[in-house]
């Protein structure tokens, strides 16, 4: 597996991608803000991307999924959960502000424990509700894409229509801090020390779980 982090300044966001080095094909997990830079670095790393992979429905998240669509013809997937919010009026409109526009519908709807093929290597969907109710993270490899369910030394709001602070720790107690504890954690924001952190050292350190 080929794993690039892409950093995208307006709001300390994290898009990443996924690469399959036996096909050098790729997913992206939550392209926002800078789609060009996007395109442009999963191209310099050699990767065709065939697959966007959103978290969930908020536009921070979202709003470059148009057009990495449009680029590639990728297949768009999102939690059946979320899937309306990335359509809905008010995301097109904050996703305008953000440098994108509205998202089109998903091509493939997720649930829990489903699994994301991408050339040989796969993700696998852990749904995680409580920042919203279709939040996931997404795990191979001992790598865990957390969106904003988890980040380095703090949680996900859940004060947004649809969050529940109970769904949420119960999403990180039973679902993610039940994974091998030197699972390596990347967040969808930059909120911590470090940009990467692993099981072990949140269960351990994080004052919010």
């Amino acid at each position: 597996m080929k794993l690039k982090a892409i950093y995208l300044p307006q709001m300390a966001n994290f898009c990443y991608m996924v690469g399959d080095e036996s096909t050098h094909t790729c997913g992206v997990i939550d392209p926002a803000f800078d789609p060009r830079k996007i395109l442009d670095e999963v191209r310099d790393a050699g990767y065709t991307i065939t697959h966007v992979i959103n978290t969930h429905g908020h536009s921070d998240h979202t709003s470059g999924n148009a057009a990495i669509l449009e680029a590639t013809g990728a297949q768009l997937c999102i939690h059946k959960a979320d899937s309306e919010q990335v359509t809905r009026m008010l995301s097109r409109v904050l996703s305008r502000f953000m440098g994108g526009k509205g998202s089109p519908k998903a091509s493939r709807l997720l649930e829990d424990n489903d699994i994301i093929d991408i050339g040989q290597t796969q993700l696998k969907v852990i749904h995680t509700p409580g920042h919203t109710p279709g939040s996931i993270c997404l795990y191979t490899d001992g790598n865990l894409f957390t969106g904003d369910t988890l980040f380095v030394g703090a949680v996900g709001r859940t004060d947004f229509p649809g969050g529940s602070p109970s769904q949420l720790l119960a999403s990180v107690r039973q679902k993610l801090y039940t994974l091998p504890g030197d699972t390596r954690v990347w967040p969808g924001h930059d909120y911590g020390p470090s940009p990467s952190s692993t099981i072990e050292k949140e269960k351990r350190t994080n004052p919010f779980t």
